[in-house]
């Protein structure tokens, strides 16, 4: 009888290692342990140079100019605690940058950053909303504390787009968001 019972044994610890294996794959319990802090300076772009001048012609380089933030707001939480503040920046070339500053979420597997045209809910209403509509990615979240940038593609009109979410692919949901109001 014994025997007979120990491949049962042996298949149902082999499929219980399977099943914990692939749970800590997917889930990744450590990184709600450990964070990663970024602390990126503000972008900045090269100024262009002055009618008539060819980029190589001054003696000095000019100083580039600051950043200037064009719509702002503030990170509310979602599936994890978040905070911090979320800005686009126009930078002195034209381009565009999403600033997150002083950014503290959860670390999470498979973090990314989205500029959506989704409304900014409270609370559970808001954890899946960000996919429903026009989203653009502006790829995977570079750390889950700290100061961050992200350039925003050269075709990409800033007006279409309402708030940011830090978008957990992995299980659709938002760990926070904020809400983008024009300055």
């Amino acid at each position: 009888m014994a025997r007979a019972r120990k491949p049962v044994v042996l298949a149902a610890i082999a499929a219980a290692v399977v099943v914990i294996g692939a749970a800590l794959y997917w889930f990744k319990p450590w990184t709600l342990w450990t964070d990663e802090t970024v602390r990126e300076e503000l972008p900045t772009a090269a100024p262009e140079p002055a009618k008539g001048q060819s980029p190589n012609a001054s003696s000095a380089p000019p100083s580039p100019k600051a950043p200037r933030t064009v719509a702002t707001g503030q990170f509310v939480s979602h599936e994890h605690h978040t905070a911090g503040t979320a800005e686009i920046l126009r930078l002195a070339d034209g381009s565009h940058a999403l600033r997150l500053d002083g950014l503290d979420t959860s670390n999470g597997p498979d973090l990314h950053v989205w500029l959506t045209d989704a409304p900014v809910k409270e609370g559970k209403a808001g954890w899946g909303v960000f996919d429903d509509g026009k989203y653009e990615s502006l790829g995977k979240l570079k750390g889950n504390k700290g100061n961050q940038n992200y350039v925003l593609p050269a075709n990409l009109d800033v007006n279409e787009y309402s708030s940011v979410s830090i978008w957990c692919e992995r299980f659709s949901v938002s760990f926070g968001a904020a809400e983008l109001s024009p300055v």
